[in-house]
Formats: C-alpha cells, structure tokens, sequence
C-alpha cells in the first residue's frame, strides 16, 4: 500500500528510486544531491519503511518542517482507512513531539546530536534490528553547528565500531552538497560508500526567473523585525486589503499551520528555505542577503554580519517553487555578482565554548581537538586554542589536561541549560545566593525563547520594573503556582493561558514547562 501512495503522489524521485534504493541496499553510507522538491524528505522515508527498514529517523534543521513533513507524509501514506490506525509518521523537537514511537520520526538535528552524544542506548551491539535503522541527515546544505557535529559523531561511531555496520543506513541530503562531507566517508576504510546525484530532476511545474523588477515587495529578509515591519508597511500601503503573514520559528506549530492554510503573502528569514511545501505558492522575492553571526576572537564577542547569501542557499530558495504550480522567482540583487558556492559551516566561526564543554561533559570526554579529526570541515586551531584557554581560565579544566576542575565537575553534574554560561549562574543560585530555584525556571523559559517581541504582549500585572527576566519569572511562578496547586490530571495549559492573558505565548510556556521538569 505504500508503494502505490508513493506511486500515486508523483514526486520526481519516484522514477529513480528502484535505483536509489539498491544503492541503499548495498553500501552503508549514500550521499543524495537532488533537485528541491524532489521528494527527498517525504518521498523517501516511506520507501525505506516499505523496504523493511525498521525505523528512519529523519533530522530537519528546524521545528516547524519536522511538523510540517510529517502532517505531508501521513497524509499522502494512507496505509488503513480507519481513522483510528496508527500514523506512518511522527515528529520529536525539543520538549514537544508528537507519535515519537513511529516507524518514520521527523527530529530537530539538534535532538538527534543529544541522542548521539549523550544517549549511550540510542543504537549499540545489542540493538535488535531485522534490516536496519535508518539515520537520514536532511538539509545539509545549512552546515549549522547541529548539522556538522552530527556528522562528527555519525563517522566516529562507523570509524570506531564495526558491528553497527550491519545495524544502520546513513543517509545524508540535499540539493547542493560541500564536497567535504562526501570525502568525510569516503575516507573511513571499511565503511562502503556511494553517491547519488540528480541535479536535474526537473520540478513538477514550471518556473519562471526575473531579475531586478521595478517593485520593490520583499518575501525572504534577513533578519526577524524585517519581517514584521514589512507586515505591517503592507498593511499600512494596502490599507489593509492585502495581509502578510510573518512565518518565524517562535511561532506556535498551530499559529504557523493557520497562517500556511490562509495566507497568500508571507514575509521569512530562514525558516521558508528549506523542506517545506507552501500549497499555492506563486511568487518568491528573495534580497539575496542573509545575517551570520561571527565570533570575533579578538573582541571576545558575536558580530551580526550581513552577507551575500551563498548559491547553495539561493537555490534552496529558488526550489520552493514549481512543487504545486508554475511559479515565478523575482531576485532584487545583483545576479551577475559572483556568490560563494557554499555558506561557510557554523562550526567555523561561532563561538565554541559551550559546545566544547558540552562534549567534555558527555559520554565522549573529549573536545573539539579529539572530534575535529571527524568533521568536514575544522574549526581553525587558533579557535580552539581559545576555547581550551577560556575554560582553564574559568577554572573549569586543568591546565595542560583534559580533566575537570573540582568547579568543573560540579558544573558536569548539571543538567544541559542551553549554555554554558547558563549553567555557571544556575550553579552559583543554587551555592552562593539560595536563588537556584529561580534561576532554574528562568533557564527553561529563556533556553526556548528565540525573540524578545513576546515580551511585549505580556500582560502589564506581570511586568517588573527590575526587567525583563523578572517579568518572565513572574510569568513561570504564576504558571507553577497553579500547575502544582491541581492534580495533575486536571491541570490544562490552554484553559490557564487564556485566562492570565497568555494565550499568544501558550507554546513558549508548554515547552518551558517540559524543560523545568527535566530539570
């Protein structure tokens, strides 16, 4: 029944996939370049299921295409007609998830570095398998620090164990790859390799490319208050006639789901570049521009930099349309201006103190020197000299030694609070100033609050003069207060939310709420 669902959705894959999936079959590792829109995402995961593979898991660099993909695949991979059946597909991010123990799992490829690094059961010797599990590292192209340290661990774990080779499949995608991460595989001895590249697939419908047009109507910016700005100078321009839809990642999944459903005019940064299928999508107007953060060294600080964005990126772009009708694609920069072919890896210029510690702390106990021998690409010398240097500073290593300090392990002991940083303050609440349970709920809400603007929607009775994080401790001791003073049973988010006044940052506290309890 699988194979007919595929069959009938007719995703340009489809006509290579008897190829694609033999080579599967016969090498541990492949590597898939193929045109946007293809079916990479949605299209092979139910293959691989109808394979026999026994679970596929599935990384997106976002929360929202793990939801979305995944409503796409159980929708189009009816397998039972009863309603009740259980879904072909479910979704895990960080404190949110939903069918999670489903063959074909959509996760954040930060969800999956955690299992990685930290979960020592995630797949051993022991791990029952009647053909194999499926690892697919989708979105490649982003090079996000996630992305490149789940790479690092993927070819440790095949370099280091041999036995897990007869127990998975790697699958790593996109429609435009660094030659880096193909030669990171092809280099492990024993492992066996393959490619497979389409770049020519063609899209179902047509698309149409326009340079430099007279009006000036912006789809993807570069930075989030771009895009609300630009919502509300359409607003204001049309006198409200015509409305654009901000698309972001602090949304909620059902804010984002309603606006998909409704909307015809969206304003984006990043979120709308990769993986995710708009329904009558037409028109995309694309600055060409893009905000990296770069840790500078020297100042000992992130710069925001504005830059070019690469090819590789314009391409993805590009390839939102044509997936559901002929589309037309309107470029306000200069096309003859000669781009990077590829955006340069997070790894390589963030700041990796957090990073470096989190592995030190992990099953691993090893840093970014040890793992470094297992990316595509390096982080220079310099920066990891930095970062050994800073943590002996902080007195959390020894000098001249990989071991924790006396302070080091107490802050090992600690549960992940998003950052290093993060974690030192918890610890000197918790040591020095008997605030540990405030700093505690402050971490859960502040580890999944990606932008400030919710602040403004707060209710006024809960705002402080003493700031903004006293204003979201008021916000968690209000929400707590509640939840512990009710079974638990009888305790509904939604009901509380709507009547405090929160109901716009509903989804924030849900996931606060899952991370307090885990710490």
């Amino acid at each position: 029944m699988v194979y007919y669902c595929c069959f009938t959705i007719q995703l340009p894959l489809y006509k290579s996939s008897i190829k694609l999936l033999e080579q599967i079959q016969m090498n541990t590792v492949i590597t898939i370049s193929t045109s946007t829109g293809s079916g990479k995402s949605s299209l092979l995961p139910a293959l691989l299921l109808a394979e026999g593979y026994d679970k596929v898991f599935v990384t997106q660099p976002r929360r929202l295409p793990c939801r979305l993909i995944c409503d796409r695949a159980n929708k189009t991979m009816i397998t039972d007609k009863n309603p009740n059946a259980e879904k072909i597909a479910g979704w895990a991010v960080s404190g949110d998830g939903q069918n999670s123990r489903a063959k074909i799992l959509y996760l954040t490829d930060g969800l999956l570095k955690e299992l990685l690094l930290n979960d020592e059961n995630f797949i051993t010797n022991h791990t029952l398998a009647n053909k194999s599990i499926v690892i697919f590292v989708d979105e490649v192209h982003e090079r996000s620090v996630n992305i490149d340290l789940c790479l690092a661990l993927i070819a440790r774990m095949l370099t280091n164990n041999r036995v897990l080779l007869s127990k998975i499949k790697v699958i790593i995608s996109s429609a435009t790859l660094h030659p880096s991460v193909p030669k990171l595989f092809q280099n492990i001895k024993h492992v066996k390799f393959s490619e497979f590249t389409d770049t020519n697939m063609p899209a179902l419908h047509s698309v149409e490319r326009f340079s430099r047009p007279k009006e000036n109507i912006i789809n993807i910016v570069k930075e989030l208050y771009k895009v609300n700005q630009c919502c509300r100078l359409l607003a204001e321009v049309s006198q409200k006639t015509i409305v654009g839809y901000p698309l972001v990642q602090s949304q909620s999944s059902s804010t984002q789901k309603k606006y998909l459903q409704k909307g015809s005019v969206f304003f984006s940064t990043t979120v709308a570049e990769t993986s995710l299928t708009f329904p009558s999508l037409k028109y995309v107007v694309d600055t060409g521009m893009i905000n990296v953060p770069i840790f500078d060294i020297g100042d000992r600080r992130m710069i925001l930099k504005e830059v070019p964005a690469a090819e590789s990126t314009i391409k993805q772009r590009y390839g939102r349309l044509g997936r559901t009708q002929p589309g037309e694609y309107y470029a306000l920069y200069d096309p003859e201006h000669k781009k990077k072919q590829f955006p340069i890896p997070q790894i390589c210029q963030s700041d990796l103190i957090s990073i470096e510690f989190s592995l030190r702390k992990s099953p691993l106990k090893n840093g970014l020197d040890y793992l470094k021998q297992f990316l595509p690409e390096q982080p220079t010398s310099a920066a990891i000299y930095y970062t050994t240097q800073e943590l002996v500073r902080m007195q959390i290593i020894k000098k001249n030694s990989n071991e924790f300090t006396t302070y080091g392990k107490l802050l090992a002991k600690l549960p992940d609070f998003g950052s290093l940083p993060m974690t030192r303050c918890v610890l000197a609440a918790l040591r020095t100033y008997t605030c540990g349970r405030d700093i505690i709920c402050l971490a859960s809400i502040l580890s999944v609050l990606n932008t400030t603007n919710l602040l403004k929607q707060i209710p006024q009775r809960f705002k402080s003069s003493d700031g903004d994080f006293m204003t979201l401790l008021n916000v968690m001791n209000e929400i707590l207060l509640i939840k512990q003073s009710v079974r638990r049973q009888l305790f509904n988010l939604e009901r509380v939310c709507e009547a405090k006044g929160l109901s716009h940052i509903k989804h924030i506290i849900g996931q606060a709420l899952s991370r307090y309890n885990t710490y």
